[in-house]
């Protein structure tokens, strides 16, 4: 279903604050064409030639570039140029400004130009059309919500996974442009807002309900069934000493056993540990975080040595754990491999996104 123009926009609003340094004690940065640098004032500093890299630093709670000083510096290319932030080459603008104890470098970023680097960044650019296309729709949604509820006053979204991952003009192939161009301005909506399109790249054979992993319940983000559970890429298994299984959870004792529950999609949502320090229970997750898990559905098989009593041999405590899962990530929204598989089995990429999140529609952003 299309609701057209539910959320009307002036393509000069949608530009995004995207953070790519936070918190460095310097930062280079320069333009693939000439370029101008401006103060927070909006003066020009100065005028900056064609691949000229500059050292910004961090000095008393200000920008240094040598001897001078400001409190916020932007770097604007001329007309078809790029930025160079610490690293790799940026569609749009820069600025960096002093936060904490260190700098801040932003790239200010056309809402479509930021996609063609995130679904290259996100998905391989040689999977299926309408699984690029699912995960540019499902991305534009996601910056656009966080864009909508950031609290933070310098940048709406970071680079990293921590909310979708953002490369640069390196990221972007001939592929990646066409997903976000069949899909331009196409967002997900629940209730007329647009949706915490969260999603994550395996779900193991089924995702999982929102509030079994974060906080609250959400109608949109529901467990459904997902075809990736045999990827071979999902398959992982561990290996852990009993001490440093103890030390990664904060135990203080010799474990004994562990115990996983289980919900209705198999992923576990509470651990139970039991050892000479007595009993311990932790969530799935805090597990999964605490021990760099891939996923929440895995099993946990003790493996114990061998010792002699009264000249019998008996089983001691366990002195390793193996941890066999299946999965990558939280489970929450669109599996990355189950779009993939999904595609291939000739599902369009509206199908993926409604097979994903549930009772939602696809809208149109009004962009002049």
């Amino acid at each position: 279903m299309w609701l057209v123009a539910i959320v009307p926009a002036r393509a000069e609003d949608l530009v995004l604050r995207v953070a790519i340094e936070q918190d460095v004690s310097q930062v280079k940065i320069g333009s693939s064409t000439d370029a101008t640098l401006t103060d927070g004032s909006g003066q020009v500093v100065q005028a900056v030639p064609a691949m000229n890299a500059m050292l910004l630093q961090a000095k008393d709670g200000q920008i240094a570039i040598d001897q001078f000083r400001a409190s916020q510096l932007c770097l604007e290319a001329s007309e078809g140029g790029y930025v160079f932030i610490g690293s790799q080459w940026y569609r749009g603008s820069t600025c960096v400004v002093p936060t904490g104890t260190g700098l801040t470098a932003v790239n200010y970023v056309d809402l479509e130009g930021y996609l063609y680097s995130v679904v290259g960044a996100e998905m391989p650019d040689g999977w299926h059309l309408e699984a690029l296309k699912a995960q540019a729709v499902a991305a534009r949604s996601y910056v656009l919500y966080q864009r909508q509820n950031s609290a933070n006053a310098i940048f709406d979204v970071g680079d990293t996974t921590a909310w979708q991952v953002y490369g640069g003009v390196e990221e972007e192939t001939s592929s990646t442009h066409v997903a976000v161009e069949e899909t331009r301005g196409q967002v997900l909506i629940y209730g007329g807002q647009i949706i915490d399109a969260v999603f994550h790249a395996c779900a193991g054979g089924y995702t999982e309900n929102v509030e079994d992993v974060w906080s609250s319940p959400l109608p949109y983000l529901r467990a459904v069934r997902s075809p990736d559970e045999d990827v071979p890429d999902c398959q992982w298994s561990q290996t852990v000493t009993a001490a440093n299984l103890s030390e990664q959870i904060d135990y203080n004792g010799t474990i004994h056993s562990v115990q996983l529950e289980q919900n209705q999609q198999q992923r576990v949502v509470r651990v139970v540990v039991q050892g000479s320090d007595g009993q311990m229970e932790l969530s799935g997750e805090d597990v999964r975080e605490a021990l760099g898990l891939r996923s929440t559905l895995f099993s946990i098989e003790p493996q114990r040595g061998q010792v002699a009593s009264a000249g019998d041999t008996v089983p001691s405590t366990p002195t390793n754990f193996t941890i066999i899962g299946r999965g990558y990530g939280h489970g929450i929204g669109l599996s990355q491999w189950g779009a993939y598989r999904l595609a291939q089995q000739g599902y369009n990429y509206q199908q993926i996104l409604l097979h994903y999140y549930t009772s939602v529609s696809l809208a149109l952003i009004e962009v002049e």
